[in-house]
């Protein structure tokens, strides 16, 4: 779990309306916002239905250019 440590900008009545983070912070919040998409990315991929292709055939494809 990442540890923050913001700062809120708050309003005349108190009423926080923006946070502050440090670059570094916001730097391991955008890390793991990516790593969070790739994940999502793989389990979608690994829920399609599709056909598998072997190694051997995907590396052919990609070297010359699939044209599916």
């Amino acid at each position: 779990m990442l540890e923050l440590n913001p700062t809120y900008v708050v309003d005349a009545k108190q009423r926080r309306k923006s946070v502050l983070l440090s670059v570094a912070q916001w730097k391991r919040v955008v890390a793991e916002l990516e790593e969070l998409d790739d994940i999502r990315a793989y389990d979608a991929a690994k829920s399609a239905a599709s056909e598998s292709v072997p190694f051997e055939q995907a590396v052919c494809e990609i070297k010359e250019g699939y044209r599916g």
